[in-house]
């Protein structure tokens, strides 16, 4: 990373792929709406259709596919009671390890946020689940803001930098999507490092000149050495 004369006063994280492994959130819900299917449409391997078109490497109208595959109308009411099983079902993940370890690791020594994007409700239950209220001095779930404060809209940024009181200099964010993490946090002037974990849903994507990260590694083992807190 480039030398800086501010040091570091506030470390902001995303969630997905960045603390956890989201696929692991995304095979949680499907088992959880695959139940669903199961008790009220009578179909008994829904999950495993689901999966199969996640694993290779579908990202959206997942349900619709599987739906059809078993001869179901995806009707929009259907559709929207799929995404609410998913968003609201009590999600079985856990903080990664190297996650766990650096923010124990750097507590007390700066303030720690969170910046996710992501359907509210859903974020809240993995906020919930990961234990990260206790960990985190502020969380700013964006949806909560408005969807048009959505990364890579710059507003929850310029929140938590207001929160935590510091220069945009001081200010780090850890996430791995470079298509929306990265813009507004270097058009503000903070630091930007991307984790790009092995089994992450964008760690195959590149970086455009205006979201290249400052530095980029696979996990958080070294990130309080690399800013200066171990």
């Amino acid at each position: 990373m480039r030398n800086r004369l501010a040091p570091v006063g506030c470390l902001v994280f995303d969630i997905d792929d960045t603390l956890y492994l989201e696929r692991e959130y995304v095979r949680s819900g499907f088992c959880a709406v695959g139940e669903w299917i199961r008790e009220n449409q009578g179909v008994e391997s829904f999950f495993e259709e689901a999966w199969r078109e996640f694993e290779g490497g579908r990202r959206r109208e997942i349900f619709n596919v599987a739906l059809l595959k078993f001869g179901i109308d995806p009707s929009q009411e259907l559709i929207q009671a799929l995404l609410s099983v998913y968003r609201n079902h009590n999600a079985k993940i856990t903080l990664l390890p190297d996650s766990e370890e650096c923010l124990r690791r750097v507590a007390g020594k700066v303030f720690i946020g969170v910046i996710s994007d992501g359907a509210v409700a859903g974020q809240r239950i993995k906020v919930g689940r990961l234990g990260l209220a206790a960990r985190c001095d502020h969380i700013i779930l964006t949806e909560s803001l408005g969807l048009e404060y959505s990364k890579p809209h710059p507003r929850a940024f310029m929140e938590m930098q207001k929160v935590a009181n510091c220069a945009p200099e001081a200010c780090v964010y850890v996430a791995d999507n470079p298509v929306k993490d990265f813009v507004s946090p270097i058009k503000l002037g903070w630091r930007t490092i991307r984790v790009r974990r092995a089994g992450g849903i964008h760690c195959g994507l590149g970086c455009s000149e205006d979201s290249q990260p400052e530095a980029e590694m696979d996990d958080l083992n070294q990130l309080p050495r690399v800013l200066g807190l171990s």
